[in-house]
């Protein structure tokens, strides 16, 4: 196991990739502490489900967008498995429309939960990894940062805020031996992404060229490489886990 012992915390755990990422860490043998916001019976259920396959998982409730209560969940996970080493910010939302008709609360609800929970969680932790000489940070970023649809003003401005994010923190840290990475996926097949998905059609696998829609374990999968040996001299990087839909290939 790649990751046996280490603890690991992973913002929007419940549900969609935040879920596969808990069940990937934890396969490997890390100890995962997951924050979720509202859904307390899917949280409920994969700690459950983790701790039937001999894996260990923390559930704990709170709002990403608060400073206050990410302290406390990294404060909480310290306390249970005597350390972290891993954070895998994944929470993040969407409130669509087009600019003209985006109003100030839609706005500044993505970009607090999706940009301020990155932030919250890096600065709760980045301290910690540093006096530890080691630490891995993993942002769930989107392509959507660099391709951009229509009415995603707001959530395209916070991922390719998370990307600058990265890239700036990852040189701060370099030299305690903390890596700082992200992740950018294309259209993975989630309750997130659903709308967007039944708006296109089949439009979307034809854009991709592997001709499907990505599973939430094509980028949990990712994240466990990130967060585990293999990856020690990777920092600062936007890693795009899409199916080549940013290629731009026209349709055949």
């Amino acid at each position: 196991m790649k990751l046996k012992d280490q603890g690991a915390l992973v913002t929007g755990g419940s549900r969609g990739i935040g879920r596969a990422i808990v069940k990937a860490l934890a396969a490997e043998g890390a100890k995962v502490a997951f924050v979720y916001k509202g859904s307390q019976q899917a949280a409920e259920s994969l700690a459950a489900e983790v701790a039937e396959l001999g894996g260990v998982a923390l559930a704990l409730q709170a709002d990403v967008a608060s400073l206050e209560e990410a302290q406390k969940c990294a404060e909480r996970a310290e306390k249970e498995f005597g350390r972290i080493d891993i954070l895998v910010n994944n929470a993040g939302i969407i409130r669509d429309d087009l600019f003209v008709r985006l109003e100030p609360e839609a706005w500044h609800s993505v970009l607090q939960t999706n940009l301020g929970g990155t932030y919250n969680f890096c600065r709760a932790l980045a301290y910690t990894f540093m006096k530890q000489r080691r630490g891995r940070i993993i942002n769930i970023s989107s392509i959507a940062a660099d391709h951009a649809n229509p009415g995603q003003c707001n959530y395209a401005a916070s991922k390719g805020a998370i990307n600058s994010l990265t890239r700036a923190l990852a040189v701060e840290l370099a030299s305690r031996g903390v890596t700082v990475n992200a992740v950018a996926p294309g259209f993975i097949e989630t309750d997130m992404s659903e709308a967007v998905r039944n708006k296109a059609g089949d439009l979307i696998k034809k854009m991709i060229p592997m001709r499907r829609l990505g599973q939430p374990e094509d980028i949990a999968r990712m994240v466990v490489f990130l967060a585990g040996p293999d990856s020690s001299y990777i920092t600062g990087q936007v890693m795009v886990v899409d199916g080549g839909l940013g290629l731009g290939a026209a349709p055949v």
